[in-house]
């Protein structure tokens, strides 16, 4: 009896569907196959470093610097200077963070914010140190950008980013105090106007909300950049058991955020005539949390202007490695191994 081809066929196609049920049903079965990978963080640092004169220490290199994230030792995988003196030796690690050593085709990027007063104790020593502000442009190069911003009763915009130091020093030490801003010329290849314009300045009442629009104008420029704040101070007076002292706004955290994600460091010179008062608070902590520091002028203008402009000279770029670490908010500590010296970087990172 000859077999029927089609009934033959259709056995063999059923057998072979049974078969493919039955592999993938062994496959589900079977243990995932794991493989190792593992992906490394790093974090960007800027650190900017003194002496005991206080001025600025170049030629180091990674071994130089001790970095700690949430208390525990992160490797520095390279450290580059970026300023206008020699830059350090050795490569910059390989990275996919762009933007991260300049500011584009040439320079850096200084921003001037004048915190403008008539009051008595104010007055005098705010015309001192813009009088003597041209001091503050020295150790900058042709290549480097510079804007103009004040803030009285609301944020204003001298100057965007601009190459022409002697226009940047007529408008510190002329115009910023007795006139009114001219037209804003766009910045010659880097402008901040796309993200702070003279409308949204005349809608900003208060010091924390100026410096928050200044960290959201600036985050999207590549680099680093410094903020040179020539002014009294912000922030609330309190009152407990009897003594007097202040704390920052509620405005303040995103001012602070904000300046964080543009990597922006504050140098502070309180013009105030006094020994202490109550609104230096502010200065020194956005200062200090952003990589900058605080200085007092009264009877010291000359110095104080000193200080700065020395820190200006330039800064590291660090590379550190992250470690496992739970979210939220963590300390970033750095420091010199082995050497003296004083180092001035951004006291938290957010996981």
């Amino acid at each position: 009896m000859t077999a029927d081809p089609l009934h033959t066929d259709r056995v063999w196609r059923l057998v072979l569907c049974v078969a493919l049920v039955l592999l993938s049903n062994a496959a589900w079965a079977q243990p995932p196959q794991r493989s190792e990978h593992v992906d490394v963080s790093r974090l960007v640092v800027d650190a900017r470093v003194v002496d005991d004169d206080g001025r600025a220490m170049t030629g180091l290199d990674a071994d130089d610097f001790g970095v700690r994230i949430g208390g525990q030792p992160v490797r520095v995988e390279s450290a580059q200077w970026i300023g206008g003196a020699e830059p350090a030796p050795g490569p910059l690690a390989s990275t996919s963070l762009g933007g991260v050593v300049g500011t584009g085709p040439r320079g850096r990027l200084v921003v001037f914010v004048v915190q403008k007063s008539l009051q008595r104790d104010r007055l005098a020593g705010l015309l001192r140190i813009l009088h003597d502000s041209g001091r503050l442009l020295e150790p900058l190069t042709p290549d480097d950008r510079v804007a103009v911003l004040s803030f009285d009763s609301h944020l204003k915009i001298w100057l965007d980013f601009t190459d022409d130091l002697d226009r940047v020093r007529t408008v510190l030490t002329d115009e910023i105090m007795f006139s009114e801003p001219g037209p804003l010329e766009g910045g010659d290849g880097v402008s901040m106007t796309a993200g702070l314009s003279r409308d949204a300045g005349r809608s900003t009442y208060a010091m924390e909300d100026a410096l928050a629009r200044l960290g959201h104008a600036l985050e999207p420029l590549p680099g680093a950049k410094s903020v040179v704040l020539i002014g009294y101070g912000f922030g609330e007076m309190t009152v407990a058991l009897g003594m007097v002292g202040s704390r920052v706004n509620p405005g303040y955290d995103k001012a602070r955020d904000a300046l964080h994600s543009a990597r922006a460091a504050v140098f502070s010179l309180d013009v105030t005539d006094v020994d202490y008062h109550t609104f230096e608070h502010g200065l020194e902590t956005v200062s200090t949390e952003t990589g900058g520091f605080f200085v007092r002028t009264r009877n010291r203008a000359r110095r104080a202007i000193a200080q700065v402009a020395d820190a200006l000279v330039g800064h590291y770029v660090l590379f550190t490695q992250v470690p496992e670490i739970e979210p939220g908010t963590h300390a970033i500590e750095v420091d010199l191994v082995g050497g003296q010296g004083t180092v001035f970087a951004r006291t938290t990172y957010v996981n």
